[in-house]
């Protein structure tokens, strides 16, 4: 990657600004956040899972039951008749 020097840094603020606007990017930031520490809990557990050996992958496919599931029924003809829920629109 190219080194960016503070002209360029500000174009690209200017230009996510314009994008998402100032009041969405809290929210945006805030979201991103959760889900990397969501993402970084999950690939911990995993690991500890690797590192204490007592059961991998390969032995949890091969000791689950094998049972298999009805095939889910057609969706009803009425369903598709009906009208689509109006939605409320909020002015901001």
């Amino acid at each position: 990657m190219p080194n960016l020097k503070g002209w360029e840094w500000l174009i690209i603020v200017a230009l996510i600004l314009l994008l998402f606007g100032a009041k969405r990017l809290p929210d945006a930031a805030r979201g991103l956040g959760r889900s990397l520490r969501i993402f970084k809990a999950e690939t911990k557990g995993l690991a500890e899972k690797a590192t204490d050996g007592s059961e991998t992958a390969t032995d949890t496919a091969a000791s689950a039951p094998t049972t298999s599931l009805p095939a889910a029924p057609p969706p009803a003809p009425e369903a598709a008749a009906q009208e689509p829920i109006p939605t409320e629109r909020r002015e901001a």
